[in-house]
């Protein structure tokens, strides 16, 4: 009888709306991985995200993400286990190392160590299991399945950008960089100046522009600091956007596949990509000429992910969520955003018109995330309307009225700044009136009780 008991109530819990809503997000998720691997296999003839991600239990990984997953899989643990979970992670580590070196095992460069922190992430969820029960088992759960996200986000990223490359061999630059004049050609300015101050300026950049994860982390370790304490995660913290912004970005790569212009005008860098691919070697030295574009076709290697700009979208998250921290949180993701666009330009990755469809990505997909956690209403469904029709419309006069934008810059560049700044303008008055009305629903704190004096 008890067991029936038990089984009507697991069945009640799993009936529950936010129950529904994991376990259809998990299935997805689950399809998506495997749809990944199978277009991985079939298009690039490479191992997908499940594959890569299931290697590296053995064979040599980025250290990067791995750790930076442990990192946030420990928010939920107290300070004596993290201690013993880092402890065990080099330990583990530190034998792989020798082994490889013992059997003079050849590994990529920067992919020494790492396997250390994904063997403790499966141990946890290995103990959860088995060792936990009811709300503990869950939180912890929780802990590891954000490590583990964070480390495959990072996999199926990687797996779209191959897929980009493979399945689009037409890109759609001279559309943009001609679009681009409506705001002066902002990359080859900052690409002359970035090329000005070197080595010092591209130095820099480049440390920011390729940590930008670690500076995501640091943002979410911070909210995410009561998490051992308090035993639950706060409703919304920077991950979540985080991760729905590389989910969702490839998509619109596939939409509108274009390489960047040190591609599409340069020599190409890092062997990706090349001159005779180029329309024409000027970047960031001339600017293209006003010409009536066309899509051009280009190699099977550089993947096109352009359009957006994910790193600004990116870069905009983090400066969102650091609003909230101490001055020096705040100060970083300030410097953070400014060298992200700065780098985004200067290294000729992305052309201005990519910097503004990809803050305005950002801002609606943080406003849908706040609006999922606090539960849809009138201004949230708004808000996230009105985002997403701006970006769309950005899109369409990036590819259809290009030419008219190239020829009254005057006219085209303040209404694009406009546009940008009224997703800008509405993101953040909806979302003061969202922290008010959560302030005045806050129970007020009760006042301890004082001895009476006699």
């Amino acid at each position: 009888m008890f067991s029936r008991i038990s089984c009507r109530n697991e069945f009640a819990a799993l009936r529950q709306p936010r129950a529904i809503l994991w376990t259809t997000a998990g299935v997805v998720a689950l399809g998506l991985l495997i749809a990944l691997e199978i277009v991985a296999r079939r298009y690039a003839g490479v191992p997908g995200p499940m594959t890569t991600q299931v290697r590296e239990v053995i064979f040599a990984p980025k250290p990067g993400p791995l750790y930076g997953g442990l990192a946030l899989m420990m928010v939920m643990l107290t300070w004596r286990q993290r201690f013993i979970a880092a402890g065990v992670a080099v330990g583990i580590d530190v034998v792989f190392v020798l082994v490889r070196w013992a059997l003079d095992v050849k590994v990529p460069d920067g992919h020494y160590f790492g396997n250390g922190a994904l063997w403790v992430m499966l141990g946890y969820a290995v103990i959860a299991v088995t060792r936990r029960t009811g709300r503990e088992r869950v939180l912890l759960l929780k802990g590891v399945g954000l490590g583990l996200l964070l480390v495959t986000g990072r996999k199926i990223g990687d797996t779209w950008l191959l897929i980009t490359s493979k399945t689009r061999p037409m890109v759609l630059d001279q559309y943009v960089a001609t679009a681009d004049h409506a705001l002066g050609n902002p990359s080859w300015l900052v690409g002359r100046i970035v090329k000005a101050t070197a080595p010092i300026g591209d130095h820099v950049l480049d440390l920011v522009y390729g940590q930008l994860a670690v500076a995501a982390v640091a943002v979410a370790l911070y909210q995410l600091r009561n998490v051992a304490a308090e035993r639950r995660f706060p409703s919304h913290h920077l991950v979540r956007t985080f991760l729905v912004i590389g989910l969702l970005g490839p998509a619109i790569y596939m939409i509108f596949p274009v390489v960047g212009p040190v591609f599409a005008y340069g020599p190409g860098a890092s062997g990706t990509g090349g001159v005779h691919w180029a329309v024409a070697n000027l970047w960031p030295d001339t600017p293209p000429t006003i010409s009536t574009p066309h899509p051009a076709l280009y190699d099977d290697l550089t993947p096109r992910n352009c359009m957006p700009s994910l790193h600004t979208a990116w870069a905009t998250a983090i400066f969102i969520h650091s609003r909230q921290g101490p001055r020096i949180l705040r100060y970083a993701g300030t410097f953070w955003l400014i060298a992200t666009l700065t780098a985004t330009l200067g290294f000729g990755y992305h052309y201005g018109v990519d910097l503004v469809a990809g803050v305005v990505f950002s801002l609606t997909i943080e406003a849908a995330m706040r609006s999922l956690d606090r539960g849809w209403d009138r201004s949230g469904t708004l808000l996230v309307a009105y985002g997403s029709a701006v970006f769309a419309a950005l899109l369409a006069s990036y590819r259809y009225l290009p030419m008219e934008m190239a020829e009254h810059p005057r006219v085209f560049g303040p209404l694009l700044i406009l546009a940008m700044t009224s997703a800008i303008y509405g993101y953040v008055r909806t979302t003061k009136q969202w922290d008010k009305q959560a302030s005045a629903a806050a129970p007020a704190t009760r006042p301890e009780t004082q001895p009476e004096l006699v």
